[in-house]
């Protein structure tokens, strides 16, 4: 059932792995284990998680897509105004 709720709200509005865990109450860590899962089982159905890669708000460096969590810093500019990942479930 958590998962499949996991499904709902992210169709509905792309959000970072910190709105998730606000928005269901429930701790970051367990909100990215839940979601590296849920990345594997929407493999066999008609969803796909499309992750939109966190990136540096002041040299525009993009963070591999693989990440779901927010960075620490940048590597090129090394700042720390990073744009957090953004989630999103979407068919196809």
């Amino acid at each position: 059932m958590y998962r499949k709720s996991l499904i709902d709200l992210l169709r509905v509005n792309p959000m970072s792995l910190a709105e998730i865990a606000r928005d269901l109450e429930i701790p970051l860590k367990d909100v990215e284990d839940d979601l590296r899962h849920l990345q594997k089982s929407l493999k066999y159905s008609e969803y796909r998680l499309v992750v939109h890669p966190a990136s540096c708000r002041k040299c525009g460096f993009k963070f591999k897509e693989e990440k779901l969590h927010k960075p620490g810093k940048c590597p090129r500019c090394h700042e720390t105004w990073i744009q957090e990942p953004l989630l999103e479930v979407m068919k196809g």
